[in-house]
């Protein structure tokens, strides 16, 4: 920290439900498993006080952890957060934790140094149950604790074809109803684990769909779904990986291999089969390749993925916008506002 401040920016991407939620059967550890998809949140921090004000004014937890960190700050004083963010809220894609986390590596960023993983756990602990998408690639995350539970690594490169079924729901009053599972489910639900962490590590495309269905039929303990049986009858069908769903959300979607040799066809069938059901239809791809946490990214072309980019203080890229700006006092700092600009969420980067 150098004592003074500069407009501050931060990024965190989604996550399209969750590959795998349970508990394990080894000290009744709630988890679940993420699946980071390339659209997210981005903050915007710029200093000036007295107080701290957020738009959307409605993003209340945001401003909580905005003051509480100020409040701790030697330099800040106060100042306007403003949220861009590409996803629906109350649907299962973990937009409040994308908010919060990009909140805090702004705030951090506005003081001149990076926010550090344990203390964007400790903050965002003390307002909600909290998603891992404070980590890069996919983790198996217990999120009553906000506490890591194991790196499982990049997930292949997936598409996720998402049928919303309508409304929203309450993850805080979700998470405090009682999980009437059995000995014998939370055994399933740690074998599911380490079959999963196996399958990733493999590249096991089909065995990753295969988990994450079976996550989804023991869902429906918790939360009536009717249209899941015919869903994965239809993945069959079609010949999708399977199904994946949020299982604190409204949504339930076909996992697809992006080398599929019949890629087409399964995606179109997948929309068709989607819109049959739910009130809106969304299609996702697999975070790729995943942000380091606290390490140099990769440049432009470094990595054979069109959508490495450089770190956010050289440059932002985001589909909350289709113009991009320059912002006061950060040269070459540029950020995206407005209207869409492309079909599918581009990918957010920052530190």
């Amino acid at each position: 920290m150098t004592g003074q401040t500069r407009i501050g920016v931060g990024s965190a991407f989604g996550s399209c439900g969750e590959l795998l939620q349970g508990v394990t059967a080894e000290a009744d550890r709630h988890f679940l498993v993420t699946l980071p998809i390339r659209g997210g949140s981005v903050a915007l921090f710029e200093p000036g006080g007295p107080g701290v004000r957020v738009d959307p004014p409605h993003k209340t937890k945001a401003l909580r952890l905005a003051t509480g960190m100020i409040e701790r700050s030697a330099v800040l004083r106060g100042g306007r957060l403003t949220l861009f963010s590409d996803l629906p809220e109350g649907k299962g894609l973990a937009s409040s934790t994308a908010d919060l986390v990009a909140t805090a590596r702004a705030i951090a960023d506005a003081e001149y140094r990076t926010a550090a993983t344990a203390e964007i756990e400790t903050g965002l602990r003390a307002i909600e149950p909290s998603d891992g998408v404070m980590y890069p690639g996919s983790v198996a995350y217990c999120h009553r604790e906000v506490r890591l539970l194991a790196r499982l690594g990049q997930l292949p490169a997936l598409t996720v074809v998402v049928g919303d079924e309508g409304g929203a729901v309450d993850t805080v009053e979700f998470n405090r109803r009682p999980r009437p599972f059995s000995a014998a489910v939370k055994r399933e639900y740690s074998a599911l684990l380490t079959r999963l962490g196996t399958a990733i590590a493999r590249r096991d495309t089909a065995g990753i769909g295969a988990v994450a269905t079976r996550s989804a039929v023991l869902s429906a303990a918790l939360r009536a779904r009717p249209h899941l049986d015919a869903t994965i009858a239809a993945a069959r069908e079609v010949g999708a990986l399977g199904v994946v769903v949020a299982h604190s959300g409204t949504t339930t979607g076909f996992l697809i291999d992006d080398n599929d040799s019949d890629y087409g066809r399964k995606m179109v069938a997948a929309q068709r089969i989607c819109a049959e059901f739910a009130a809106s239809v969304s299609v996702h791809h697999t975070w790729r390749p995943s942000p380091p946490d606290g390490a140099q990214p990769p440049t432009v072309g470094s990595t054979g993925h069109d959508h490495a980019i450089p770190p956010a203080h050289d440059h932002v890229r985001a589909v909350t916008g289709g113009r991009a700006e320059t912002v006061p006092g950060r040269a070459g700092l540029a950020r995206s506002v407005g209207p869409a600009a492309h079909p599918e969420p581009a990918e957010v980067w920052v530190r």
